[in-house]
């Protein structure tokens, strides 16, 4: 296992560096695809073994790549806590093979191919096991085809955020009029951003790893993420009203360059992505655990849960999904997926 601190600069520079000399050598591709192959892999998140869903996804892959007798043979350096820079500059260089692996949610790729937003609509999924019964139904694979395509990115595996995405705020919010006026932090994504205005907040797009000294200066009243990620984060400290909107129910995906695909091995690649398949079936089981966990922890650190008015919120964001779909008709079939598996 290796989870390595780093200076960014330092590592882009070196990056660059090892690139260039792979372009201009073949004869190093061949001796480096002999030796044990070193992959370097993302996460937003901090380093938390037990709610941070980037750290929980990289030991399970360890795990399984120990599983599959490939331990020696695959090393992933795990890099937590935005240390290789924020989420979009991240994802940027997973496109051109600077990276090798990202876990984040879907949202961050919707920069890169915006189809992938219709994840991202409000309300469109009811719970993560209904998100996983309408993957395999057909709703993830042209959202897959569309990132390869536009993106030069595989996503070669799904698990979940763990826990619905609701609203964190310095004051109580249990109506979309209670919203009104607060500066709540979206992700950098227009649809995401999109549905908390519709919610009534004052929608507010900011990188990640910007938000908690945005919340102490009172530049934000308040955030919209999981239970877990807030409890990671420490969040709760400069917030402390937490409302159940479960507006999202956003997917977690493990976004992979297609450069480092094709310079894979092949037998070595099957055995990698057998075990990145079951690294994300392991997450999801820990997501769904450590959701009512992260809740009542918050509560001890003196965050008031609350029920919300959902419904007002839904009816609220309803147009948001018609709109999508007349603007990205490609969408509706999988957003046509998603609701037939509703029931």
């Amino acid at each position: 296992m290796t989870i390595v601190p780093v200076n960014r600069r330092a590592f882009i520079k070196s990056s660059a560096a090892v690139t260039a000399g792979l372009v201009l050598s073949p004869a190093i591709i061949g001796r480096a695809e002999a030796a044990t192959l070193k992959l370097k892999c993302s996460s937003s998140l901090p380093n938390d073994p037990k709610f941070a869903n980037g750290r929980v996804y990289y030991d399970n892959l360890v795990k399984n790549l120990k599983g599959n007798g490939l331990g020696e043979q695959i090393e992933i350096a795990f890099f937590p806590d935005n240390q290789l820079g924020q989420e979009i500059d991240v994802i940027n260089s997973v496109k051109l093979g600077v990276i090798d692996l990202m876990v984040s949610g879907s949202s961050i790729s919707a920069n890169l191919v915006p189809l992938v937003g219709t994840y991202d609509l409000g309300f469109l999924f009811s719970s993560f096991p209904q998100q996983t019964k309408a993957f395999d139904a057909g709703a993830a694979k042209p959202i897959e085809d569309a990132l390869l395509k536009g993106g030069n990115i595989r996503i070669i595996a799904w698990a979940y955020n763990f826990g619905s995405r609701s609203v964190l705020a310095k004051k109580p919010v249990k109506t979309p009029e209670d919203l009104a006026g607060l500066k709540i932090r979206t992700l950098p994504n227009p649809v995401i951003t999109e549905c908390l205005r519709l919610m009534g907040a004052a929608a507010t797009p900011l990188a990640f790893g910007e938000i908690y000294t945005a919340l102490q200066a009172g530049v934000l009243d308040g955030l919209e993420h999981d239970p877990p990620t807030i409890l990671a984060s420490k969040f709760f400290e400069t917030a402390k009203f937490y409302a159940l909107t479960q507006h999202n129910f956003s997917p977690l995906a493990i976004y992979f360059s297609d450069v480092t695909y094709n310079r894979m091995d092949p037998k070595l690649r099957e055995g990698f992505l057998d075990a990145a398949k079951k690294a994300a079936a392991d997450t999801r089981a820990h997501g769904l655990a450590v959701e009512k966990e992260a809740l009542a922890a918050l509560t001890e650190k003196g965050v008031t849960v609350a029920e919300c008015d959902r419904e007002a919120f839904r009816k609220r964001v309803a147009p948001q999904t018609e709109n999508f779909i007349k603007a990205r008709p490609e969408s509706k079939a999988v957003i046509d997926i998603i609701r037939a598996t509703q029931a």
